[in-house]
Formats: C-alpha cells, sequence, structure tokens
C-alpha cells in the first residue's frame, strides 16, 4: 500500500470517528437534558407538594390565633360588661338611695311645717296668756300698794337695801373668818416662801460675780502687798481697777470687783508678784500688763475649744474672741458662756427633732448673745448689737435674724428663730439660773463708769465697794489741781440728778505727775 491509501484509509476512519462521536455525544446529551428535566420536574413537584404542606400550617396557625384573639376579646368585652353592668347597678342603687332620702326630706319637711305652724299657735296663746298674766300682775301691783301704802318702786327700794345690808354683813363675816386663818397660817407660808427662795437662789453666783480671794500662804505677805504707805495696794488698784482688801481674814486677801475679766487680771497679776517677790509700783505695771497679754490669749484659747467642742466651723475670729470673753460674763447671774452652750445644744436637739439644719440652729445658738460682750456698751439692746456684729462678719442671714429676733426687736423670717428665743428662755427658765439683782447691779456700777468717763481728760474709772466709790484717773496734763476738784462736784452733781442708787457715792478724782527718763 502506498501513502495516499494510508492516508485516505486514515481521513475515512477520522471521518467516521467523528460521525459515530458526534452520534454519541448527542445521545449523550440527550440522556443528561431527559434526566434534567425529570429532576426539575421532581423538585416543582416536590417544591409544590411543600408549599401547599406549609400553606397549611400557616392557615391553621392564623385560624388558631385568630381563635385565640376571638376569645381574648370576647373576655375583654365580657369583663366590661360586667363591670358596667356593677356601675349600672351601683348608679340604680345610688339613685334609690338618693329617691329615698328625698323623700326622707320632703316628709321631714312636711313634719317640721306642722311643728312650725303648731308653734306659732303656741307662741300666740302663750303672748295671750302673758298678756293676761301681766294684766292680773298689775292688778296684783295696784291691790297690794293701796294695802301697803308704798309704790312698787320704794318697796323695790326697801328690799334692795335690806339686800345689801345683809350682804354687807356676811361679806364683813367672811372677811374676819379669811383675816383669822391667814393669821393662823402666816408663819407657816411665810417659811416656805422663804424656802423656796433659798432653794431657787444661787448665793454664790454674787461672790463669783463680785469677789474673788486670793490665799497667801502666811499674813507676812500682807505688809509685802500693802508697801510703805499703802503706794503697792494703790497702784494695783489703779492698774486693775479692782478693789484690794486686806483685812484681818486670815491667810487671804479679797479682791472685789464687778468685772470678772479685772478680778482675774488683778488675781494672776498678785500671784505673779507674790510668787516673784518684787513688788513695787513699776514691778506692778510691768506684770500687770503682761497678765492682760495672757487674758487675752486665754480667751481666744477658750473660744476656740468652745467652737471646736460645739463642731462649728469657719467662725471668724473677731466672733471667736468674742465667744471666750463670754466666759467672764453673765447674764442675770448665769454664766454667758455656759448659758450659750446650754442654747446651741438645745437648739441642734430640737432643730433635729423637726429636720431642720442642726449646724445652723447650733451656730445660731451659740452666737444669741454675742451683743453681751462688747466693751462699749452702747444703749442698743443686745440682740440688735449682736445681729449688727454677725452681719459684720458675714454669718448667714438666717443667723444674723435669729440673732435679732430672739427678744422679739425684729420680725422672725425663719424657723430657726422661734428655736433660738424657745431654748434661750429654756435655759434661763430654770430655777436658780439666773438673778435678775446682780444683773441690775453690774449695770449700775457700768453706767457709773461711764458717767464719768464721758468727761474730757478723763483716762479711766473704776467703780468699787459695791458701787459706794467712784475712782477718776484724769490726766495730768489736761486736768489742774483745781479743774480736778471741779470734775469731782460735776460728776458727783449727775450722778445725784441722772442716777438711782443706794447709800452715797463717794467720788475720788486722781491726779499724778510722773516723769520719766531712760538711761542709755
Amino acid at each position: 500500500m502506498d501513502i495516499i491509501q494510508i492516508v485516505l484509509y486514515v481521513l475515512l476512519g477520522l471521518g467516521a470517528g467523528i460521525v459515530i462521536g458526534r452520534f454519541l455525544l448527542r445521545k449523550l446529551f440527550r440522556n443528561q437534558e431527559m434526566g434534567a428535566q425529570n429532576k426539575a420536574k421532581k423538585i416543582l413537584k416536590d417544591a409544590e407538594t411543600n408549599a401547599e404542606i406549609l400553606k397549611k400550617d400557616k392557615l391553621l396557625e392564623a385560624r388558631e390565633k385568630f381563635l385565640q384573639m376571638k376569645a381574648e376579646h370576647e373576655q375583654e368585652i365580657n369583663s366590661k360588661n360586667n363591670s358596667i353592668n356593677q356601675r349600672e347597678n351601683s348608679i340604680k342603687q345610688k339613685e334609690q338611695s338618693i329617691n329615698q332620702k328625698l323623700d326622707n326630706l320632703t316628709k321631714k319637711e312636711d313634719e317640721l311645717a306642722a311643728v312650725k305652724a303648731n308653734l306659732e299657735k303656741q307662741i300666740e296663746l302663750a303672748k295671750k296668756r302673758q298678756e293676761d298674766v301681766d294684766a292680773l300682775k298689775n292688778q296684783h301691783i295696784q291691790q297690794m300698794e293701796a294695802i301697803a301704802g308704798l309704790s312698787a318702786e320704794d318697796a323695790k327700794n326697801q328690799l334692795i337695801d335690806s339686800l345689801r345690808e345683809e350682804a354687807r354683813t356676811q361679806a364683813m363675816i367672811q372677811i374676819k373668818d379669811i383675816v383669822d386663818e391667814a393669821k393662823l397660817t402666816a408663819n407657816k407660808e411665810a417659811k416656805k416662801v422663804v424656802i423656796q427662795t433659798i432653794q431657787r437662789t444661787a448665793t454664790e453666783s454674787a461672790i463669783e460675780n463680785t469677789v474673788s480671794i486670793f490665799n497667801i500662804e502666811n499674813d507676812e505677805i500682807k505688809g509685802r502687798v500693802i508697801g510703805r504707805e499703802g503706794r503697792n495696794i494703790r497702784a494695783l488698784e489703779a492698774a486693775t481697777g479692782i478693789e484690794i482688801i486686806v483685812d484681818d481674814t486670815p491667810e487671804a486677801i479679797i479682791l472685789s470687783g464687778f468685772d470678772p475679766v479685772r478680778r482675774e487680771i488683778a488675781r494672776l497679776a498678785l500671784h505673779r508678784l507674790v510668787t516673784d517677790g518684787r513688788i513695787h509700783p513699776a514691778r506692778i505695771e510691768e506684770v500687770v500688763a503682761k497678765t492682760k497679754k495672757q487674758i487675752e490669749d486665754e480667751i481666744v484659747e477658750i473660744g476656740e475649744r468652745t467652737v471646736i467642742d460645739l463642731g462649728i466651723h469657719g467662725l471668724h475670729p473677731e466672733l471667736i474672741r468674742m465667744v471666750g470673753r463670754m466666759r467672764y460674763r453673765s447674764s442675770y447671774g448665769q454664766n454667758l458662756l455656759q448659758h450659750s452652750r446650754e442654747v446651741a445644744n438645745f437648739c441642734a436637739t430640737m432643730a433635729a427633732e423637726l429636720g431642720l439644719n442642726v449646724k445652723m440652729a447650733k451656730r445660731a445658738g451659740l452666737l444669741h448673745d454675742i451683743g453681751k460682750v462688747p466693751d462699749d456698751n452702747p444703749e442698743l439692746p443686745h440682740a440688735i448689737l449682736g445681729m449688727q456684729l454677725a452681719e459684720k462678719y458675714k454669718e448667714h442671714p438666717e443667723v444674723c435674724n435669729a440673732i435679732g429676733a430672739h427678744h422679739d426687736e425684729v420680725e422672725m423670717t425663719s424657723m430657726i428663730s422661734p428655736i433660738i428665743q424657745a431654748c434661750d428662755a429654756i435655759s434661763g427658765a430654770r430655777p436658780g439660773a439666773r438673778r435678775e439683782v446682780v444683773e441690775s447691779y453690774i449695770r449700775r456700777l457700768k453706767e457709773l463708769e461711764s458717767l464719768a468717763l464721758s468727761y474730757p481728760g478723763v483716762e479711766k474709772t473704776f467703780a468699787i465697794q459695791a458701787g459706794r466709790e467712784l475712782r477718776v484717773v484724769v490726766e495730768s496734763e489736761r486736768i489742774s489741781d483745781a479743774a480736778a476738784e471741779i470734775l469731782a462736784a460735776d460728776i458727783s452733781n449727775r450722778i445725784q440728778t441722772e442716777m438711782t442708787y443706794p447709800g452715797q457715792i463717794k467720788v475720788t478724782v486722781i491726779r499724778e505727775t510722773r516723769s520719766v527718763s531712760y538711761a542709755k
């Protein structure tokens, strides 16, 4: 075979293979297409079956939900219907009750109308009977006047005179009985009054407010305190304003004065002088000056300790100093600091019970009598002065109002103000807590000193011996010896005309010249 035949056979084989392959591929594709169509039909049939089942389930579920909602709605409608029926029944009952009450009221109105008509008839009958009685009474009076020969007015006057005389006699008898009984019980009642007075009066208050006792080891120290011709005791009295009483009392020197601060300064200065042993006028003035500084420091310390104990913060330093000075002040014989602490604690308790600001109430209670502390003692009431001081040092307006209103000098504007007033009365109203006599006595001595201090050229004034002597220290450069005599007479005349006092007051004007030089 040649190459051409081989090529032809190959080409024929390829052509036959291609034909057979195409036939086979077409048959294969047809089988695949028929399988895919069958699968698609099956899927569609399954989908239709599942959709039908799902549709039935949803319809069943929707029907159940509809039936449930229908049942709930019917239940709610039934409940509302029941409520409406109950209300209708209640309204019907109320209507029946109202109708019954209206019927009763109508019946009562009819009964009242009948009673009123009956009363009117009875009143008319009573008027007619009263007229008949008055006529009979007048007839009887005329008959009695004719029989007795007296008019009704004369008989009435005689009866009144008789009753008056009888009443006077009985009153005199009762008065005599009361007087006799009073005489029998007078001794008993007098003892009772005296005992109650002693029990309610703190006798040591007057001693604490006017006298201090300085104890010494032996009576030889008394001579050193008095000094040559009494110069030491005069220098001490002039420096402190306290009367030094050195008498026969063993181992004791009495310091007398109404001002507790002055008495304390004199006591401490005397203690330092006696302990040191050097007692002469220059040393006395030096020690008194140092003691005054020490007392001022102690006053500040007392004020700080008081506000710390009460838990009060942010108080102005000047107010703290005034609180400390309360320790040496008294109110009607009652220590002012103790009184203010009591009021502060009372106010805190009462404010807590009432649900108010406890800290502010305690602050106002402590400061309510701060107006009694200043030394200048102006004419303003202490409540108004205390309110002005609190406003000056930037206290809260409610605190200022409580201070000013605790004696009703100003109108109360907060709930704390009446609490301060009530607690002040509670602290001061305790039996024996206060003594009006001591307060008036101290006020009189202060007025006595202020009167003398009002004159020009007067340096210091001291009321001593319980107000029976007034010592006036003048400036020697401005007041001469002759002017000192005139000043003493003028002060005496003013005391006589402007003040009320028992006994007599001795006015002593002291003028001395000092020449001082320093060796350098």
